[in-house]
């Protein structure tokens, strides 16, 4: 059986900090990732995700394929590193275009609802322990 796969990327920055996105209605923060679909290569699902979580767009000749990891017993995790332009160290004009319904009123509630740097010593308390450990582990 092929497990469905969640492509991200990393954008990091000259201060080597990653790009970290809030995850609305938790206390978490996450990269820009999500699920592939149907014919979409991983590189198009990363830059799909990068644009909708955090109105980004790069040219695909920035991103460094990094491999596809085990992640979770029902999904694997395909990213994608990309060195930030010095014109992304203000983060204020990022935003998200992609929603979900509220789980209490029904209404449309974007997927990230805030944006920051976060050094490598910052994820363990920042992102969720699976995504933290991932990220922790790998050369960026």
């Amino acid at each position: 059986m092929t497990l469905p796969v969640s492509c991200g990327t990393l954008i990091v920055n000259g201060a080597g900090q990653l790009l970290l996105c809030h995850v609305t209605g938790t206390a978490k923060w996450d990269i820009p990732k999500g699920m592939q679909d149907p014919g979409e290569t991983p590189i198009e699902t990363a830059m799909r995700e990068m644009k909708e979580e955090a109105g980004l767009e790069f040219e695909a000749a920035m991103f460094t394929d990094l491999g596809c990891f085990d992640y979770r017993k029902d999904k694997m995790l395909h990213l994608f590193l990309v060195r930030a332009p010095a014109a992304l160290d203000c983060l204020d004009h990022l935003e998200c275009t992609s929603f979900f319904p509220h789980h209490v009123t029904g209404d449309p509630t974007p997927e990230a609802d805030g944006f920051r740097w976060a050094s490598r010593d910052e994820l363990a308390k920042l992102c969720w322990p699976r995504m933290a450990e991932r990220l922790a582990a790998m050369d960026w």
